[in-house]
């Protein structure tokens, strides 16, 4: 093996380490989050985001991208159409419990308000494997929220 394929095998391996580190990390959390919320630990809340208007196309980027929904999610919200994961990624994932919703499907969604939906991108939603995004800015959270709204068809989507 010549020295500049190993390179290219560690940053494989260290993303790999990364994706598997991060669905660990949402899976402890979730399971975490039920004791944490009967203890207090969790009970104080950050602010929700303010009225700002969200981009669509934005948003479709940072759920498909850096804000790693579609691993859970599916790309575009689709279930079935995950990103290719390591097969102990995979197994995690399909482990979780409840399994993540059908963003599509508003029936399906225990969150009915964007109220409620940037509280659980802030600070994680309880009882699940969603862990909190403490990276997103306000404008970040608007341009999901938005998109969101669009997954789900939502006539009203600023409404809370």
């Amino acid at each position: 093996m010549r020295p500049g394929e190993q390179k290219g095998l560690v940053r494989i391996h260290r993303r790999t380490m990364t994706i598997g580190t991060l669905i660990l990390a949402c899976w402890i959390g979730g399971q975490l989050l039920p004791f944490s919320v009967e203890t207090g630990w969790a009970a104080a809340s950050s602010p929700t985001t303010p009225r700002l208007k969200g981009n669509v196309a934005k948003g479709r980027e940072i759920f498909n991208g850096r804000g790693a929904c579609h691993y859970c999610h599916g790309i575009d919200g689709y279930l079935g159409r995950t990103p290719r994961l390591e097969p102990d990624t995979a197994a995690l994932i399909a482990g979780l419990n409840p399994p993540p919703p059908d963003l599509r499907n508003p029936a399906a969604l225990r969150l009915k308000t964007n109220k409620e939906r940037a509280r659980a991108i802030r600070e994680g939603h309880p009882g699940t494997g969603m862990f909190p995004d403490l990276t997103m800015t306000d404008q970040d959270i608007a341009d999901l929220l938005m998109y969101l709204a669009f997954l789900r068809k939502d006539p009203n989507p600023m409404a809370d």
